[in-house]
């Protein structure tokens, strides 16, 4: 088990999540925290909203209640590790945002490099045509699912969850 304030393996989520629950997908920002869920079956990722982040109490009060009101069993924490691979500021503040948001909730983390997430998000906006406005509205929210669809291939790529 996890220590607490500390992520797990991706091979060990399937131990931690309750029959029916649905993952979701954290894109972390310094202004917004994109938010994306999955399906039952655990295949499929959505983009679901952005919250606007205000203080860290306020921020998690917004996530964990959308986590009760959707049956979340689990969180994927996008976290941006530079292209070479190290860890920079932004990382950093995940890890710190993980370490307190651990002291509010049991539900079990996943880190997922979340290395290009927002400029596939961005690709795929653009492919659908939407209006730079509407790519600003949505672009966390859909990297979120970008974050989360990797975690959902990766568990799949294990053999899947058996429900």
């Amino acid at each position: 088990m996890a220590r607490p304030g500390t992520d797990i393996a991706i091979e060990d989520l399937r131990a931690r999540l309750e029959p029916g629950a649905r993952l979701a997908g954290l894109d972390l920002g310094s202004k917004t925290i994109g938010v994306a869920l999955s399906d039952i079956g655990l295949a499929i990722a959505t983009p679901l909203k952005t919250i606007r982040r205000e203080k860290f109490a306020k921020d998690a009060e917004a996530l964990l209640a959308l986590c009760a009101a959707e049956n979340v069993g689990g969180l994927v924490l996008g976290l941006p590790v530079n292209m070479n691979g190290t860890e920079g500021p932004r990382a950093q503040a995940t890890r710190a945002f993980l370490r307190n948001l651990a002291l509010l909730t049991e539900l079990p983390v996943v880190l997922w490099d979340e290395r290009l997430s927002t400029a596939a998000a961005e690709r795929a906006m653009l492919e659908a045509d939407l209006s730079r406005k509407k790519r600003a509205e949505k672009i966390d929210a859909t990297a979120a699912a970008f974050i989360l669809q990797g975690a959902l291939d990766r568990l799949a790529g294990l053999g899947g969850l058996q429900r």
